[in-house]
C-alpha cells in the first residue's frame, strides 16, 4: 500500500506496510485498582443528580470495552481481577459471554481504607503463567490495568525475562497537590509497562474526573496489539473544528469539485 505525502510543494510517495502475521484471538485480563481512591466522585452526575464515582465509571468502561470487542470478533475472552495491596482474582475463568462479564464487574467493591501498598509482582506472575496457556492455544494475552492512586507508586519485583504478554494502563488520578504526586506515579507505571510488555502497550491518564474521557481512552484500547502503531503516532480521535464560511466576494477555488479535507486538531 502506498500513501501519498506532501513535503512543501512537492508530492512524495511513502510506502506503508503492515507486516503479515497470523491473527490471534485475545485473552484479556482486567485488573482494577479498588483502593479507597476509587470512591472519588466524578464531575458529571447520574440520573436525578445521583453522584457517579470512579468505580462506577470504570465498571461502565469495562462493559463498553467487552461489548465492543465481542462485536468486532466474538472469539475474544475476558477474565477479571483486582489490585489492593496485591493481586486477587474476581473471576479466573476466561469467557466470551457478556452476561458473565457483567456479573464479574458487579462484584467490584472499593476498599474502605487505603491499602498503603500496590505490589504488581503477583499480577505479572499470574499474567506470565496465563500467557503460556494462551500461547499454547494460539491466542494472545493482554493485561489492562486501571490504576487510581495519586500518591502511591506501584512496585514490583519482577525480573527481566521473556516477555509473553502485552500491558495496557489507564491511570485516573487527582490534581497534583501537597499530598500527592501523580507524575511520579505515572512514571512508575510507564517503567512497569516497558519492563513487561511484549507488544506496543498503551498508557493513558486523566485527572479531569470526566467519565467521557475514560470511555474515549477505553475505546482506544480496542486496537489489537498486533495492529498498533506506536503511541507517539496515535492521533485519534480527532477534534473537528468549525470551518468559517468564505467571504461573499471570495474567488472560487481553481478546482471547485475537489474534496476539501475536514480541518482538525489533535485530540
Amino acid at each position: 500500500m502506498e500513501v501519498p505525502a506532501r513535503s512543501g510543494d512537492a508530492e512524495a510517495t511513502v510506502a506503508y506496510r503492515l507486516p503479515p502475521c497470523r491473527f490471534c484471538h485475545e485473552d484479556v485480563l482486567f485488573c482494577v485498582d479498588v483502593d479507597v481512591e476509587t470512591q472519588v466522585e466524578m464531575k458529571a452526575s447520574g440520573p436525578k443528580g445521583r453522584p457517579i464515582y470512579r468505580l462506577d465509571a470504570i465498571k461502565q468502561a469495562i462493559l463498553l470495552f467487552v461489548s465492543a470487542k465481542l462485536s468486532i470478533n466474538p472469539g475474544h475472552r475476558f477474565a477479571f481481577s483486582v489490585l489492593e495491596r496485591s493481586f486477587d482474582w474476581i473471576r479466573k475463568e476466561f469467557s466470551n459471554e457478556v452476561d458473565s462479564a457483567r456479573a464479574a464487574v458487579q462484584k467490584l467493591r472499593a476498599s474502605d481504607s487505603p491499602s498503603g501498598l500496590a505490589d504488581l509482582t503477583q499480577l505479572f506472575r499470574v499474567a506470565h503463567n496465563e500467557a503460556k496457556k494462551s500461547i499454547g492455544q494460539g491466542r494472545l494475552f493482554r493485561v489492562v490495568l486501571i490504576y487510581c492512586r495519586s500518591s502511591t507508586r506501584p512496585q514490583h519485583q519482577w525480573p527481566v525475562s521473556q516477555k509473553l504478554f502485552t500491558l495496557d494502563v489507564i491511570y485516573l488520578h487527582d490534581k497534583p497537590g501537597p499530598e500527592n504526586c501523580p507524575q511520579r506515579v505515572y512514571d512508575a507505571l510507564v517503567d512497569a509497562l516497558e519492563h513487561v510488555s511484549e507488544q506496543e502497550g498503551y498508557i493513558f491518564e486523566s485527572g479531569q474526573g470526566l467519565a467521557r474521557v475514560l470511555f474515549k481512552q477505553t475505546c482506544l484500547l480496542l486496537c489489537h496489539p498486533h495492529q498498533r502503531c506506536t503511541q507517539e503516532d496515535l492521533d485519534i480521535p480527532k477534534s473537528l473544528a468549525r470551518r468559517s464560511p468564505p467571504p461573499a466576494d471570495a474567488a472560487p477555488p481553481e478546482d471547485a469539485t475537489a474534496a476539501r479535507p475536514i480541518p482538525h486538531s489533535p485530540a
